[in-house]
Protein backbone atom coordinates (compact mmCIF):
# COMPACT_ATOMS: atom_id res chain seq x y z
CA UNK A 1 0.00 0.00 0.00
CA UNK A 2 1.47 3.50 -1.20
CA UNK A 3 1.12 6.57 0.43
CA UNK A 4 1.80 8.09 -2.76
CA UNK A 5 -0.92 8.93 -5.54
CA UNK A 6 -1.76 11.36 -8.46
CA UNK A 7 -4.21 13.88 -8.88
CA UNK A 8 -4.92 16.47 -11.65
CA UNK A 9 -6.99 19.51 -11.23
CA UNK A 10 -8.74 19.47 -14.72
CA UNK A 11 -9.11 22.37 -17.11
CA UNK A 12 -12.54 22.84 -16.08
CA UNK A 13 -11.44 23.29 -12.28
CA UNK A 14 -8.77 25.63 -12.87
CA UNK A 15 -10.69 28.02 -15.79
CA UNK A 16 -13.77 28.33 -13.61
CA UNK A 17 -10.48 29.56 -10.66
CA UNK A 18 -11.09 26.53 -8.56
CA UNK A 19 -7.42 25.47 -7.93
CA UNK A 20 -6.89 27.15 -4.77
CA UNK A 21 -10.14 26.37 -3.15
CA UNK A 22 -9.47 22.43 -4.37
CA UNK A 23 -6.27 22.92 -3.02
CA UNK A 24 -7.59 24.39 0.57
CA UNK A 25 -9.08 21.10 0.68
CA UNK A 26 -6.53 18.75 -0.33
CA UNK A 27 -4.31 20.04 2.50
CA UNK A 28 -7.62 20.22 5.05
CA UNK A 29 -7.81 16.66 4.44
CA UNK A 30 -4.66 15.64 5.66
CA UNK A 31 -2.46 15.40 2.32
CA UNK A 32 1.24 16.42 1.66
CA UNK A 33 1.94 17.72 -1.66
CA UNK A 34 5.32 16.30 -2.54
CA UNK A 35 4.91 18.26 -6.24
CA UNK A 36 2.61 20.24 -8.20
CA UNK A 37 2.91 22.02 -11.29
CA UNK A 38 0.50 24.23 -13.41
CA UNK A 39 1.16 22.78 -17.39
CA UNK A 40 -1.09 23.28 -20.40
CA UNK A 41 -0.56 19.50 -22.02
CA UNK A 42 -0.90 19.22 -25.75
CA UNK A 43 -3.17 16.83 -27.28
CA UNK A 44 -0.03 14.29 -28.07
CA UNK A 45 0.77 14.41 -24.16
CA UNK A 46 -2.98 13.90 -23.31
CA UNK A 47 -3.26 10.67 -25.59
CA UNK A 48 0.00 9.25 -24.23
CA UNK A 49 -1.21 9.68 -20.52
CA UNK A 50 -4.82 8.20 -21.41
CA UNK A 51 -3.53 6.04 -23.64
CA UNK A 52 -5.25 2.98 -21.30
CA UNK A 53 -8.86 4.36 -22.84
CA UNK A 54 -7.66 4.81 -26.75
CA UNK A 55 -9.90 2.49 -27.32
CA UNK A 56 -12.76 3.56 -25.56
CA UNK A 57 -15.36 5.80 -27.06
CA UNK A 58 -15.35 8.89 -25.15
CA UNK A 59 -11.09 9.21 -25.96
CA UNK A 60 -11.00 11.67 -28.40
CA UNK A 61 -13.26 14.03 -26.48
CA UNK A 62 -11.14 13.41 -23.07
CA UNK A 63 -7.97 13.72 -24.92
CA UNK A 64 -9.27 17.22 -26.49
CA UNK A 65 -10.87 18.51 -23.06
CA UNK A 66 -7.32 17.61 -20.92
CA UNK A 67 -5.83 20.15 -23.57
CA UNK A 68 -8.03 22.13 -23.78
CA UNK A 69 -6.12 24.92 -20.96
CA UNK A 70 -4.00 24.30 -18.39
CA UNK A 71 -4.44 21.89 -15.21
CA UNK A 72 -2.81 21.34 -12.07
CA UNK A 73 -1.14 18.13 -11.82
CA UNK A 74 -0.51 16.82 -7.97
CA UNK A 75 1.69 14.35 -6.52
CA UNK A 76 -0.12 13.55 -3.33
CA UNK A 77 1.19 11.75 0.27
CA UNK A 78 -0.98 10.29 2.66
CA UNK A 79 -1.55 6.63 4.24
CA UNK A 80 -3.76 4.85 1.81
CA UNK A 81 -3.30 7.61 -0.56
CA UNK A 82 -4.75 6.31 -3.76
CA UNK A 83 -7.96 4.98 -1.40
CA UNK A 84 -7.83 8.70 0.37
CA UNK A 85 -7.85 10.83 -2.77
CA UNK A 86 -10.63 8.61 -4.63
CA UNK A 87 -12.96 9.33 -1.68
CA UNK A 88 -11.81 13.17 -1.69
CA UNK A 89 -13.13 13.29 -5.02
CA UNK A 90 -15.41 11.70 -5.09
CA UNK A 91 -18.06 9.46 -7.52
CA UNK A 92 -17.42 10.36 -11.67
CA UNK A 93 -21.07 11.60 -11.97
CA UNK A 94 -21.10 14.81 -9.63
CA UNK A 95 -24.33 14.35 -9.47
CA UNK A 96 -23.44 11.17 -7.48
CA UNK A 97 -21.19 12.24 -5.62
CA UNK A 98 -21.44 12.44 -2.09
CA UNK A 99 -21.30 16.13 -0.17
CA UNK A 100 -18.11 17.78 0.88
CA UNK A 101 -16.08 16.00 -2.16
CA UNK A 102 -14.51 17.88 -4.97
CA UNK A 103 -16.96 16.34 -7.65
CA UNK A 104 -20.04 17.64 -5.57
CA UNK A 105 -18.58 20.82 -4.73
CA UNK A 106 -16.50 21.88 -8.34
CA UNK A 107 -17.78 19.27 -10.99
CA UNK A 108 -20.52 20.60 -13.77
CA UNK A 109 -20.63 16.78 -15.75
CA UNK A 110 -19.51 13.31 -16.06
CA UNK A 111 -16.95 14.73 -18.54
CA UNK A 112 -15.76 17.89 -17.04
CA UNK A 113 -15.49 16.34 -13.34
CA UNK A 114 -12.75 18.89 -12.15
CA UNK A 115 -10.22 16.04 -10.83
CA UNK A 116 -8.42 12.77 -11.90
CA UNK A 117 -6.97 10.49 -9.58
CA UNK A 118 -5.28 7.30 -10.06
CA UNK A 119 -7.15 4.18 -9.66
CA UNK A 120 -4.09 1.65 -8.00
CA UNK A 121 -0.51 1.81 -6.83
CA UNK A 122 0.50 0.52 -9.54
CA UNK A 123 -1.08 3.37 -11.87
CA UNK A 124 -0.25 6.40 -9.07
CA UNK A 125 3.47 5.26 -10.01
CA UNK A 126 3.16 5.48 -13.87
CA UNK A 127 1.19 8.74 -13.97
CA UNK A 128 3.74 10.63 -11.48
CA UNK A 129 6.63 9.74 -13.62
CA UNK A 130 4.69 10.89 -16.42
CA UNK A 131 4.50 14.05 -15.31
CA UNK A 132 7.15 14.68 -12.72
CA UNK A 133 11.17 13.73 -12.19
CA UNK A 134 12.41 12.54 -9.00
CA UNK A 135 13.98 16.23 -8.75
CA UNK A 136 10.70 17.65 -8.93
CA UNK A 137 9.58 15.74 -6.06
CA UNK A 138 9.97 17.24 -2.28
Amino acid sequence: MSNLTFGIIKPDAVRKGHTGKIIDKILADGFRIRGMKLIHQTIKNAEGFYAVHSERPFFGELTEFMSSGPCVVLALEKENAVKAWRDLMGATNPAEAAEGTLRKEFAGSIGENAVHGSDSDENAAIEIAYFFSKLELV
